[in-house]
């Protein structure tokens, strides 16, 4: 019997760009425990916002994501809105910016900081 095993894709992608540039405000922080939170609230002009925190504590139900030495931790209610969605940082004409792009939310506003569901 040959038994297969199938990867799956993670649930949340957090890029490259994303994750080099959490690393380098990590390292200007100087404190190497620090991961990156992203979350869901309520609020915005949307319905919901997303947030970005530094953390040092993974709770027990976070969705933990790593890439390129980088931990991306994001709660259990939060991962519900934020599944399929992929964390990127842009550095363009606009700015410099954190983007999710998020195949769940059904509008978005302009500053793309709040969505609806």
């Amino acid at each position: 019997m040959n038994t297969a095993v199938t990867e799956m894709p993670a649930p949340v992608v957090f890029t490259q760009a994303a994750a080099g540039k959490v690393a380098e405000l990590i390292a200007e922080e100087g404190n190497t425990e620090l991961k990156l939170r992203v979350y869901v609230s309520g609020g915005g002009c949307s319905g919901f916002q997303y947030g970005f925190s530094f953390d040092e504590v993974a709770n027990d139900d976070d969705l933990r994501i790593e890439q390129s030495g980088v931990t991306l931790l994001i709660d259990s209610m939060s991962t519900q809105y934020l599944m399929g969605a992929e964390i990127d940082y842009e550095d363009g004409l606009e700015g410099s910016r954190f983007v999710i792009r998020n195949p769940n939310a059904t509008s978005t506003c302009g500053c793309g900081s709040s969505f609806s569901v």
